[in-house]
């Protein structure tokens, strides 16, 4: 149902707002007619599908169209290009107008780039090993033994919502839980969904992300914004076109068709 909205809301933008979004933009983009957007070398699953942005395929491609075709930009005048992580988040000019590669707004980070409004908020996600038979609801996850970094904000969810029977072992970092679920002294553990996503299917063996929790449950969760250089004038543009994605609920139907239903993890009601 939501690609008929994100047809119909994009296909009225067309008819009724392009003009406006192209003066917006006319004059602030490095090529003129064209937007230049910058992933990571990989971009990684399920943000990109197969490493190729230009696909369309996968959460940050499909929200880097819908915000280009908002911005009055087409499909063919986007322009990819690739910048590693440290690259990007560096003080100076870039050869890009927008970079999205996962970067959470930080203040330090927000003091020499400028960010978009987020397009992504990371829920909450139930990380366990060899979980074939534990059903992704609160009744299943309250009898596990649970895991959680100190510093995040993964202890209060635990406590407060999932409320298990014994309490949570609490650890310095991301590793140590990691280990600590390998030697089969917790059975689950709780961190943002792309921590978790990552883990599953890079450190842990027969990793398995669970579930997500929705965003709005987590007291202080991860906000991502789009990277473009310090007082770069096209921002108010990427702000407006993103504000405009979240209120006809494409950028919602993007994050459900491609961080829910292509990995597979479900949201725990």
């Amino acid at each position: 149902m939501w690609k008929l909205l994100t047809t119909a809301a994009l296909g009225t933008v067309l008819m009724a707002g392009t003009v406006a979004a192209q003066s917006c933009a006319e004059g602030k983009t490095l090529t003129e007619g064209k937007l230049t957007i910058a992933t990571g070398n990989p971009a990684y699953y399920p943000w990109a599908i197969d490493d190729t942005p230009e696909n369309g395929q996968g959460f940050e491609p499909a929200v880097a169209y819908a915000l280009a075709l908002e911005m009055g930009f087409a499909r063919e005048d986007v322009v990819w290009t690739r910048t590693s992580f440290d690259q990007a988040i560096q003080p100076g000019t870039k050869d890009f107008d927008v970079n999205m590669q996962q970067f959470s707004i930080t203040p330090a980070r927000d003091k020499i780039v400028d960010f978009s409004e987020p397009y992504y908020t990371a829920p909450m996600a139930v990380l366990v090993r060899g979980g074939d038979g534990i059903e992704p609801n609160l009744a299943a996850l309250k009898a596990l033994k649970w895991g959680v970094v100190a510093t995040t904000t993964a202890l209060p969810v635990v406590m407060q919502t999932i409320a298990p029977t014994s309490s949570p072992l609490v650890y310095d970092d991301t590793a140590n839980v990691a280990e600590a679920m390998k030697a089969g002294q917790i059975d689950a553990a709780l961190f943002d969904l792309p921590t978790a996503l990552y883990l599953s299917a890079v450190v842990l063996e027969g990793g398995q992300v669970l579930g997500q929790f929705a965003a709005d449950e987590s007291d202080n969760p991860d906000h991502f914004g789009m990277i473009m250089t310090e007082g770069n004038p096209l921002k108010e543009c990427v702000d407006a076109a993103l504000g405009r994605l979240k209120k006809d609920g494409s950028l919602a139907g993007i994050e459900a068709e491609w961080l829910q239903e292509a990995t597979g993890v479900p949201l725990i009601q």
